[in-house]
C-alpha cells in the first residue's frame, strides 16, 4: 500500500507540474481585467467539477486569502429549480447554455470545467457564450472538444479523473490569488 500511495503522490505532482504557468498567469490577468471593467464570471461543470465551480465562486464572492471587495461570480450549478426545469423541459445538455443565454453579456467570462473536456452541456454552454462574445475559458484534463472551442484552455496532462480534479483545485486557487491581487490594488 505504501508504494501505491507514493506512486499516486508522484502522479499527482507530475500532473500539477504539467500546467502551463504562463497560460495560467495570462488567463488570470485576462479574467481580472474583465472583472475590473464590470464583467461577471459564470462557472459551470458536472459532478466533482460542479463542486469545483462552486468552490471557485465561493473564493471570489467571499475571499481567498485577504479582505477585499467581493467579485461578481455565479456558479451555474446551484439553482435546483433552474437545473431541473431546463433538464425536464429541454434536455440536460442545454442546462448551461440556456442559463448563459439568459444571464451573460458580451465581455463576461464563462468558465467551463470538465475533466474529460467532453461534457456536452459544458460544451454547449461555452458555444452559447462564444456567440454572445464572452471570454471563454476551459479547465480540462488532456483537452477534449471543450479546450478546442474555448478562447483559452488550461489543461492538466493526465487521464486519471481524481488526479485531474486535484490539479483543478490548484488551478482554481492560483486563479483566485491572481484575481484577488488584481481587485485589491
Amino acid at each position: 500500500m505504501k508504494e501505491v500511495i507514493k506512486n499516486y503522490i508522484k502522479e499527482g505532482s507530475e500532473a500539477r507540474n504539467s500546467v502551463d504557468i504562463e497560460k495560467l498567469i495570462h488567463v488570470g490577468n485576462e479574467i481580472s481585467k474583465r472583472l475590473l471593467n464590470g464583467s461577471v464570471i459564470f462557472v459551470m461543470g458536472n459532478g466533482g467539477s460542479a463542486a469545483d465551480a462552486q468552490h471557485f465562486v465561493a473564493e471570489l464572492v467571499g475571499r481567498f486569502e485577504k479582505e477585499r471587495k467581493p467579485v461578481p461570480a455565479i456558479a451555474l450549478t446551484t439553482n435546483t429549480s433552474i437545473l431541473t426545469a431546463i433538464s425536464n423541459d429541454y434536455d440536460y445538455s442545454e442546462v448551461f447554455a440556456r442559463q448563459v443565454k439568459a444571464l451573460a453579456k458580451k465581455d463576461d467570462v464563462v468558465f467551463g470545467i470538465s475533466t474529460s473536456g467532453n461534457s456536452k452541456n459544458v460544451i454547449k454552454g461555452v458555444e452559447e457564450a462564444n456567440k454572445i462574445g464572452c471570454f471563454t475559458v476551459s479547465l480540462t484534463g488532456s483537452g477534449g472538444a471543450l479546450s478546442r472551442i474555448s478562447k483559452e484552455s488550461i489543461m492538466v496532462n493526465s487521464q486519471r479523473t481524481s488526479i485531474i480534479q486535484e490539479s483543478h483545485i490548484m488551478v482554481i486557487h492560483i486563479l483566485s490569488k491572481i484575481i484577488e491581487d488584481a481587485v485589491s490594488d
